[in-house]
């Protein structure tokens, strides 16, 4: 037999088991329409193709991974649908300016071991229908470093990747964040 402290202590469990679940529920209930867009977005300007960018550097086809990467990000962001031309509303262009080697780091004897990559690119974004410029010629950069011989394995490729995505970042952050 249970006594009547025992019977009020299951009701206050009870009741704060239920407080809690009822407190879960509404923290979490609106996560069911939670949006990663602002919902600020165009509607009619929700899809972009993106051709490849020109190369005005003097790095062979950095173009083609810059395009790729920029591609890659815009599909995962997921707000944008990334398409061909004639079904697009929109057309990002562009090209790579300038892709430098630059020494970064020096040890006390003056060998350098640490270079940076740098990349700048300049962007535009038009509606294809009416050429109307969402904005034009947007120079964006990007570095990344890496060590000479090092064992951890930084080569210029990966210092490259770095400096991409530090463009493509600015660059998701300039066409879906701040429409």
């Amino acid at each position: 037999m249970t006594s009547p402290t025992d019977g009020g202590r299951r009701r206050r469990a009870a009741g704060a088991g239920l407080g809690l679940l009822a407190a879960g529920l509404l923290a979490t209930g609106g996560c069911g329409i939670y949006s990663t867009t602002s919902g600020r977005l165009d509607p009619t300007l929700r899809r972009v193709a993106v051709p490849f960018l020109e190369n005005q550097s003097s790095e062979p086809n950095i173009e083609i991974e810059l395009t790729d990467a920029i591609v890659r990000a815009l599909q995962d962001d997921n707000t944008l649908k990334v398409t061909d031309e004639p079904h697009a509303d929109t057309v990002l262009s562009g090209k790579v300016v300038r892709y430098k080697l630059k020494e970064a780091f020096a040890r006390a004897d003056l060998q350098v071991d640490e270079y940076q990559v740098q990349i700048m690119v300049e962007l535009s974004l038009v509606r294809r229908l009416t050429n109307e410029p969402l904005f034009a010629k947007r120079r964006l950069t990007g570095t990344g470093n890496f060590i000479l011989n090092d064992p951890n394995g930084s080569t210029e490729r990966t210092a490259r990747t770095q400096a991409a995505a530090e463009i493509v970042r600015q660059l998701v952050a300039l066409v879906v964040e701040d429409w």
